[in-house]
C-alpha cells in the first residue's frame, strides 16, 4: 500500500491485429458504466487508465489501476464481476494470457504479476483516503451546498 492506496501497472504485448478489439472493448465498458454508474463499485477503483503504444513494430497495452483493496482481492473481484456482467476481459487480447482464466483465477493472477511494472514513485494529494470516503465527502459537500442555497 502506498499513499495512492493499492494499484498496479501492467504492460504486455497485444496479439497481432487486436488493437481495434481492445478499443471496442473499452467502449463496451463505457456503455456498462453509462447504464449503471455503480457497475464497478465492488472494485473500489479510484481510476483506471488504458493505453496502447508502439515500440518499433510491436503494440503494447498498458493497464493502470488504483484501488482500495489489495492485489489478490482486486483480481478475484474483477473475475467475479466479469462473470456477473457477462463480459470477457480485455486481457484475452494480450500475448500469453491464459485461455482458462474464467476457471483458473490463479493463472489470471500469475499473468498480472508477471506483467506488473512496479512504480518507483507515487504521490497522493489525499494519502490513504478510500474511494468510498471521497464519495461520502462529496455527498456531504452537495448536501451542505444545497442547504446553504436554500438558506439564501
Amino acid at each position: 500500500r502506498t499513499p495512492a492506496n493499492y494499484g498496479f501497472t501492467i504492460i504486455a504485448k497485444i496479439k497481432a491485429g487486436t488493437a481495434e478489439a481492445i478499443r471496442a472493448y473499452g467502449k463496451v465498458l463505457e456503455q456498462i458504466v453509462h447504464d449503471d454508474p455503480h457497475a464497478f463499485a465492488t472494485l473500489q477503483l479510484h481510476y483506471l487508465r488504458w493505453v496502447l503504444f508502439d515500440i518499433e513494430d510491436t503494440t503494447f497495452f498498458m493497464y493502470q489501476g488504483i484501488f482500495d483493496t489489495d492485489f489478490d482481492r482486486y483480481t478475484e473481484d474483477a473475475v467475479a464481476l466479469f462473470h456477473k456482467l457477462g463480459v470477457d476481459t480485455v486481457f484475452e487480447n494480450l500475448e500469453g494470457f491464459p485461455a482458462d482464466w474464467k476457471t483458473n483465477v490463479s493463472a489470471f493472477i500469475q499473468f498480472v504479476r508477471e506483467h506488473q511494472c512496479p512504480s518507483f514513485l507515487e504521490y497522493g494529494e489525499y494519502p490513504f483516503v478510500t474511494a468510498g470516503e471521497i464519495k461520502k465527502a462529496l455527498m456531504v459537500k452537495r448536501a451542505l451546498s444545497a442547504m446553504l442555497d436554500e438558506a439564501q
